[in-house]
């Protein structure tokens, strides 16, 4: 009998430490990515000049590239840059937006990805998606998954407080994702993948259940290993369905609805997630979830990310229009305004009791 298994997409190195920066040549070198050292290193206006200053003696072959912002314009930029040079690598340094312009710039150019991760935003770290905007507004694009994820936890410390609370909230959103994904799978037969779905539900829960805050290193490694887990679960999947159901929806119609009034990607997918449980009807998972964002600092009603109780009504309503063809929850309740609006004031009553 045959024993039959599939290859997983995932990166040659996940290294996730304190003091890990500081050992990136070494990695690099070691694991054969880049033996010469010819490195395409993508870096912020702000506090990629900081980290530059800091990485140049150890990366002299390396040649840096200023990324302006996180339009696919830019990414385009990028890539026509770098293809100037002959490199074994694209390093992507720094936040979400320089690493999802550096994959898309990577891709283009037919070069390995290094995502240096300096804050824990979001799970888009390690996905096979690029996440840009555009000119009809934001677009997700298709990538390789990176080939190294260096995390090096001294970094993330440095940075604002709220960056680690929004990926908490991305994280945890996991949990929702997945119910919305088996309950697709249930009433509409849509395939789900069991190991995809294990490692995002797995990596939301051991966010949810640690006891740590965001300023301790054991919580901060078992965050940013959850997100490195969810953007492994989606490249199993094939698309983001392991991360993304009701709670991305409601995200993505605040994001159109209100794009300059717009929280943190997390902090939308937490309050999404605790409402979209409460709706399906797992309240003591939604209460659960509430108290760990309220613990975390993170928001539990719209008021708390300045959105009215009827704005956010309207969002919800809108919400199934952002992912035309996927079955969340919202799809399968189908509710009416009022019925929104009743549905809050009983989610609200329960957060406020």
């Amino acid at each position: 009998m045959p024993v039959l298994t599939r290859l997983i997409p995932s990166p040659v190195v996940v290294d996730i430490r304190a003091g890990a920066l500081d050992d990136l040549a070494k990695i690099l070198a070691d694991q054969r990515i880049s033996s010469s050292g010819k490195l395409a290193v993508a870096i912020s206006g702000g506090s990629g000049a900081v980290l530059r200053e800091r990485l140049a003696p150890a990366l002299p072959g390396a040649s840096w590239y200023e990324v302006g912002g996180g339009t696919l314009d830019d990414a385009i930029k990028l890539a026509d840059a770098m293809k100037k040079g002959h490199y074994d690598a694209v390093v992507g340094l720094g936040g979400g937006k320089i690493i999802d312009c550096a994959k898309f710039a990577a891709a283009r150019i037919g070069l390995p990805l290094v995502a240096v991760a300096t804050n824990l935003s979001h799970d888009g770290l390690c996905s096979p998606v690029a996440t840009l905007d555009n000119d009809a507004g934001r677009g997700s694009y298709g990538v390789p998954n990176p080939i190294a994820v260096v995390i090096d936890l001294d970094v993330i410390r440095e940075a604002p407080v709220r960056f680690v609370r929004s990926g908490i909230g991305d994280a945890i959103s996991n949990i929702s994702s997945v119910a919305d994904w088996e309950l697709s799978h249930r009433e509409t037969g849509e395939a789900i993948d069991g190991l995809a779905a294990a490692m995002a539900r797995q990596a939301g829960e051991a966010v949810l259940r640690h006891p740590g805050g965001v300023g301790d290193d054991g919580f901060l490694q078992v965050l940013a290993e959850g997100l490195v887990l969810t953007g492994i679960a989606m490249s199993v999947a094939g698309d983001s369905r392991p991360a993304s159901g009701a709670c991305h929806e409601i995200n993505h119609a605040f994001d159109l609805l209100f794009p300059k009034r717009a929280a943190s990607h997390g902090e939308q997918c937490g309050l999404g997630a605790a409402f979209a449980m409460y709706l399906r009807g797992a309240r003591e998972e939604s209460a659960l979830m509430v108290e760990v964002l309220r613990r975390h600092g993170l928001p539990v009603l719209p008021q708390e990310i300045g959105f009215s109780a009827e704005e956010f009504v309207t969002a919800v309503e809108y919400a199934p229009q952002t992912r035309p063809g996927r079955y969340t929850i919202l799809e399968h309740l189908a509710l009416s305004t009022d019925q929104i609006r009743d549905a809050y004031a009983d989610y609200a009553k329960t957060v406020t009791s």
